[in-house]
């Protein structure tokens, strides 16, 4: 009787047996999907951006580089003077991502964290993935706050 095998066939994230079944996500395919609704204005789909406007993902030492602070870039903003590539872009600011004090969009951590990890991911970049756990950390740890500037986030290592 315990020898026989059970098999439960997942179903919009409950098995056969009505039991809740962890569904795993995709952080790729969630980040993806975030960027083409919201980042490809700017960054446009091959992630160039638009020279002397929107910088580049492609790249990008900001996107390669530190994790903490591109994590504060999506979740807070950017504001002002921002040095890409050895291009300067000053045209617009990137926009606060993040459920903070004037968010346009309010996204959760784990949407950042998958946003992240796509683009880190994607258009020739090949740095590690962000986890929801480093994306709240660095919220718990800052608040709500303004959008960064380059200079303060500079010194965030």
């Amino acid at each position: 009787e315990g020898e026989h095998r059970r098999r439960d066939i997942q179903v919009t994230g409950h098995s056969a047996r009505g039991v809740a079944a962890a569904v795993k996500i995709d952080p790729m395919a969630i980040g993806k999907k975030a960027y083409e609704q919201v980042c490809i204005t700017c960054h446009q789909p091959d992630g160039k951006g638009l020279p002397g406007t929107y910088p580049p993902l492609a790249g990008s030492e900001w996107v390669n580089g530190s994790e903490e602070r591109v994590i504060r870039i999506v979740i807070y903003g950017l504001k002002g003077v921002v040095h890409v590539k050895g291009n300067e872009f000053n045209a617009a600011a990137m926009p606060v991502i993040g459920k903070v004090t004037g968010s346009g969009y309010n996204w959760s951590d784990e949407k950042i964290a998958a946003v992240l990890t796509y683009v880190r991911a994607s258009f020739g970049n090949t740095a590690s993935a962000i986890t929801p756990e480093q994306v709240t950390a660095i919220h718990t740890k800052e608040g709500d706050r303004k959008e960064w500037s380059e200079e303060e986030l500079q010194k965030i290592h």
